[in-house]
C-alpha cells in the first residue's frame, strides 16, 4: 500500500475501516491513534486556551468536519467516527467509554463496522440527552453529541443502505503483516 492513495481502495475513504480492509491491522492502528489525536487535541488545546464549553464543542466539530471534507484530500475524507470519539473523550469521557464499549459489542456480533458506529452515535446522543434532562450534565456536550452525531450518522447513509439491502460487507481483518 505504500505509496499508493488509499481513496482508491474500497469504500474510497480515508478513515480506519477502509484501512482496515486495506492495509492490515497495524496501518488501522496508527490511524486510530492519529485520527482519535485529531479531536483530542483539538478540544484539549480549546478548553485549555479559550475555556471549556462552546470552544470544546466548536473545536470537536471542527476537527470532525475537517476529517470528513479534509480541504487538501478534494473534501475526500472518512466518516468522523473517531476524531468525534476523540472530542468526546476530553468532553465527556464515560458517555465516550459507555458509546465505545457499544459499538465493540455490536461490531464482535455482528461483524458490521459501519452499524456499531451508527449505534455506538446515536446511543451517546441520547444518553447525553438523558444525562442532561435527569442530572447535571453540560448540556453543550449533549449538543455535540446530537450535531456530530448527526454528521456521522448522514456519512453513513450508504452504509446504512447497504446494511437494509443486506450488501454491507461484514469485517474481515486481512493478513497483511507489517504493512
Amino acid at each position: 500500500m505504500r505509496g499508493q492513495d488509499i481513496r482508491d481502495f474500497g469504500s474510497g475513504r480515508t478513515g480506519m475501516s477502509n484501512i482496515l480492509r486495506n492495509a492490515g491491522v497495524k496501518a488501522a492502528a496508527t490511524v486510530f491513534v492519529l485520527d482519535c489525536s485529531k479531536g483530542i487535541l483539538s478540544v484539549f488545546l480549546a478548553r485549555y486556551v479559550i475555556g471549556d464549553g462552546a470552544p470544546e464543542v466548536m473545536a470537536g466539530l471542527v476537527a470532525l468536519c475537517g476529517h470528513n471534507w479534509p480541504v487538501f484530500l478534494r473534501f475526500r475524507g472518512g466518516r468522523g467516527i473517531l476524531p468525534g470519539l476523540g472530542g468526546l473523550v476530553v468532553m465527556d469521557p464515560w458517555v465516550a467509554l459507555i458509546g465505545a464499549a457499544l459499538f465493540i459489542f455490536i461490531v464482535s456480533t455482528t461483524r458490521y463496522l459501519s452499524l456499531g458506529s451508527i449505534v455506538g452515535t446515536a446511543f451517546i446522543a441520547v444518553l447525553s440527552l438523558a444525562l442532561t434532562l435527569w442530572w447535571e450534565h453540560h448540556q453543550l456536550y449533549t449538543i455535540y453529541a446530537f450535531a456530530g452525531g448527526s454528521i456521522i450518522i448522514w456519512q453513513h447513509r450508504d452504509n446504512l443502505r447497504r446494511i437494509i439491502g443486506g450488501t454491507e460487507p461484514r469485517i474481515t481483518i486481512p493478513n497483511r503483516g507489517n504493512t
